[in-house]
């Protein structure tokens, strides 16, 4: 149990949460004071969990044993949390056992063959730290050839903190949200592995370089990756727009991030041309326009 994570993480969520959506059954003690910082009261949090003031607080404050599962549940409800923080929540209580270290053996026979079948579809895989240990032609083709950069370089992270605007950009009002869901995820890998040094240290050189990640991290911004549109800027065919998806393999910490087009759109249509590089269309389009300063 991380009692100082989960203290952080508690503190985070509570001041997160407008007051605005306290349900009106909502106890409050006599005598409660006017508001002066944003988010809830703990005392708020403490009545809507059914635990005593003095339990909650000490838990803030990482001076409280372990807390139940009855009481993380509790706890989830009342500060609204979504799957991810949960399972999140009970990573840092120590009610899920972290793992000891993560799984560094070559990548599998049946991943190599995945991303192979996926033809002309630029796909890649990446582990818990971000790092990318496989990719197929495509994604050589249409991004970069991964395997002329030093294998410390094939990280996502640290890619977009080296090329910064020159491979993609973010669309207008989306900067830094790459950044910010990247720490999301190293916060999640974090928790997992609490011993792994090599990912502790990847942070610290990220938050260093980047007040997005640094903001992500300090926040616990834990949630699901969205499938999101990216602007390509490619030397040959232009700016391009592809979808960026992320599926989570079974069974293993590896990522498959796979680019498509848009059926019909202009990058299709460039992608379509004799001599470039293709991207299947993609049979639905992106749910939402995301992070731009990645790969």
């Amino acid at each position: 149990m991380s009692r100082s994570e989960l203290a952080d993480f508690l503190r985070r969520r509570r001041e997160a949460l407008p007051p605005d959506r306290l349900p009106a059954t909502a106890i409050h003690p006599p005598g409660h004071r006017a508001r002066r910082t944003p988010g809830l009261r703990r005392e708020e949090v403490a009545a809507l969990a059914g635990v005593s003031v003095n339990y909650y607080e000490r838990l803030e404050q990482a001076r409280a044993p372990r807390p139940s599962p009855q009481v993380l549940a509790a706890l989830g409800t009342a500060l609204r949390l979504t799957a991810a923080e949960r399972e999140h929540l009970a990573r840092l209580a120590g009610q899920i056992p972290p793992g000891t270290n993560a799984d560094r053996s070559p990548v599998p026979a049946d991943a190599h063959r995945l991303l192979n079948r996926l033809g002309p579809i630029p796909a890649y895989l990446v582990d818990e730290r971000q790092d990318i240990v496989a990719w197929n032609g495509a994604a050589a083709e249409l991004i970069t050839d991964f395997g002329l950069l030093p294998p410390e370089e094939r990280n996502t992270v640290r890619l977009s903190l080296r090329l910064g605007g020159s491979l993609c950009s973010a669309p207008a009002g989306a900067e830094g949200e790459f950044a910010r869901q990247s720490a999301a995820q190293l916060r999640t890998a974090g928790a997992r592995y609490p011993a792994d040094r090599v990912l502790g240290e990847l942070v610290n050189e990220f938050a260093a370089h980047s007040p997005d990640f640094a903001v992500g991290w300090r926040d616990h911004d834990v949630r699901p990756i969205p499938t999101l549109r990216k602007h390509l800027h490619h030397p040959d065919l232009g700016e391009l727009e592809l979808d960026r998806h992320t599926l989570l393999l079974p069974g293993s910490d590896l990522q498959l991030v796979m680019y498509t087009a848009e059926p019909g759109s202009p990058t299709a249509i460039a992608l379509a041309r004799p001599g470039t590089p293709a991207v299947d269309p993609s049979p639905t389009r992106g749910r939402g326009v995301g992070e731009g300063e990645d790969i």
